[in-house]
């Protein structure tokens, strides 16, 4: 009896993939994994963000938490911003969330137009925290392209007419040649 409600507790409790933190600061990273511990299955972490495509290369990453600034005496977050463009342009499909002790308004309005999916400051609210990454992989799991939608409408129509290409044009209600566009296209 007590095991089935621990594993209906455990079930219960969902445990994202991986996350990378990114920050200059050992004791933050070693407070991140605290943190983050029962949340992530897998916590990878750098000092230095010149490992984070590497890093990101060989370990499947869900979220990177990164760090705005790591060069000491430099608050500017524009180290934060450049890293930030480079995961977008090499991994555009895995959320970055800004992290930095110096919260300016123009520095988080940048980093969202470049693509962050959120921004947090330093000190933070270990809920919050936790919250805000839970709910960017939760919005990018339940988020599908309307052109993902199609493809997968238009897949499974044909496999339901064992590839009869005209019968499944029928059903998806468009002439033969539109579903040969969108085939291509798709």
């Amino acid at each position: 009896m007590i095991f089935r409600q621990n594993l209906r507790t455990f079930a219960a409790m969902k445990q994202y993939g991986t996350i990378l933190i990114v920050d200059d600061n050992p004791s933050i990273l070693t407070a991140m994994r605290y943190l983050l511990d029962g949340t992530f299955e897998r916590i990878v972490t750098l000092e230095q963000p010149d490992g984070i495509l590497k890093t990101m290369a060989q370990e499947e990453t869900d979220i990177v938490l990164l760090d705005m600034n790591f060069t000491l005496g430099v608050n500017s977050g524009q180290e934060g911003l450049f890293w930030l463009r480079a995961i977008r342009k090499q991994h555009p499909h895995i959320p970055v969330v800004l992290l930095t002790a110096y919260a300016d308004v123009s520095i988080a309005v940048k980093g969202l137009k470049s693509g962050a999916a959120d921004f947090i400051t330093k000190p933070w609210d270990n809920d919050e925290l936790v919250r805000k990454l839970k709910d960017v992989l939760d919005m990018q799991s339940e988020v599908v392209s309307l052109d993902e939608v199609e493809r997968e409408h238009i897949r499974r129509t044909i496999d339901r007419c064992h590839g009869n290409l005209s019968q499944a044009a029928e059903l998806l209600g468009i002439t033969r040649q539109t579903l040969y566009n969108k085939m291509k296209r798709l």
